[in-house]
């Protein structure tokens, strides 16, 4: 997928959140309450999953674009993962499953929609590759059909044996992970030209005031960089384990079921670094990258998330197939149809970004009054 751009991790809003890290262990530690715990370890995920995305990036300016290009493929949506395999692994598999409905909507509906919007209000028009919107649309039509066919199985059978939606359900990973091979070989290799749009925008975010943390010839500290994304990746592991255990209780204290918890709120947290590199390089006027982002972690998210938490579960005992709700079902579909609508001309401005902003509010208020 494309390379994201640099996230500038070292202005105060970023380091001032990082205190919240020891305020959520204390939190948890001293019985605060779950719903304080739940707000104080979702703040203190954020400024790690932003060390997380640059550190991603500074790595891929070192190794160039192939290498890097799929590091970011892979640590693209890697907080997500994290928080997922921890739900997962304390059997929160509804809000897991939910999870990642969640973010390809949030994904192809705000992500896009305030890049559109904001970036719309300081350019009349914006312009990107329809090629690439393309391509991405196609592979998340595939993906869109992984997600309704064991529901639709179901729907249409008159009983059907847990066990075999399960054996469907890993099939269906396994192509899912072998589609998804195919599109890095498709965008790092064979068709690299069109997924180029972020080469510039990586290596000019190199600035001097990081003369510090640089090696020689102005490149970024590959050791120190590496260093950063074991320490941010082990950060949210163990800040996920406190927002996990809190969830539950405090969400339904809140009166919120787990199907909007996992379709609105987790997604809120776990991508909040993409949704900002996304918002920044819109208004920067880089649509490109902008789209390329937003699109790819949909991808990622389909692609190759969501069949590792299947895989995953049958091995750690915590079964997780791809029966989602009927309800999440028409609400992807409606998201994909609307994002390939829009994107297919390659050109944007905010009227296209409020619409799709508009359709995000509408789910999510329908995600809040469904009764399951």
């Amino acid at each position: 997928m494309a390379t994201i751009a640099k996230i500038q991790p070292k202005n105060l809003i970023s380091i001032g959140l990082l205190v919240f890290i020891p305020i959520a262990i204390a939190a948890e530690k001293l019985e605060w309450g779950a719903l304080t715990v739940f707000v104080l370890s979702a703040i203190a995920i954020v400024p790690l999953a932003i060390w997380l995305s640059t550190a991603t990036e500074e790595i891929a300016v070192v190794l160039g674009p192939a290498i890097g290009g799929l590091l970011n493929a892979v640590f693209g949506n890697a907080t997500e993962l994290i928080i997922a395999l921890v739900a997962l692994k304390e059997g929160l598999v509804d809000i897991v499953k939910a999870s990642i409905t969640g973010s390809i909507i949030a994904n192809l509906l705000l992500v896009m929609g305030l890049s559109m919007l904001l970036g719309g209000l300081r350019y009349k028009e914006q312009d990107f590759q329809p090629m690439v919107a393309r391509v991405n649309g196609s592979t998340m039509t595939l993906a869109v059909i992984a997600i309704v066919l064991p529901a639709t199985v179901i729907t249409t059978s008159n009983v059907v044996e847990q066990s075999a939606i399960n054996k469907l359900s890993i099939f269906v990973a396994i192509v899912l992970i072998a589609v998804y091979a195919f599109t890095l070989l498709f965008s790092l290799k064979t068709h690299s030209y069109l997924y180029d749009v972020s080469v510039v925008e990586l290596e000019g975010n190199v600035s001097q005031d990081e003369a510090g943390e640089q090696g020689e010839h102005g490149k970024p500290n590959l050791w120190f960089w590496i260093g950063i994304l074991l320490v941010a990746t082990i950060g949210i592991a163990f800040v996920s384990e406190i927002f996990v255990g809190a969830v539950e209780e405090a969400t339904k204290g809140l009166g919120l079921t787990p199907l909007f918890t996992g379709v609105i709120l987790l997604p809120l947290v776990g991508g909040a670094a993409e949704y900002v590199t996304a918002v920044r390089v819109a208004i920067k006027n880089n649509m490109d990258l902008s789209v390329s982002v937003a699109m790819g972690s949909s991808l990622l998210v389909a692609l190759l998330v969501a069949p590792i938490l299947v895989l995953v579960g049958q091995v750690i005992g915590q079964p997780m197939d791809l029966n989602f709700n009927m309800f999440e079902v028409i609400a992807v579909i409606i998201a994909v149809v609307i994002a390939n609508l829009i994107s297919l001309d390659g050109r944007s401005n905010w009227l296209e970004g409020m619409l799709l902003l508009a359709t995000y509010a509408i789910l999510g208020a329908a995600f809040y009054f469904h009764p399951v």
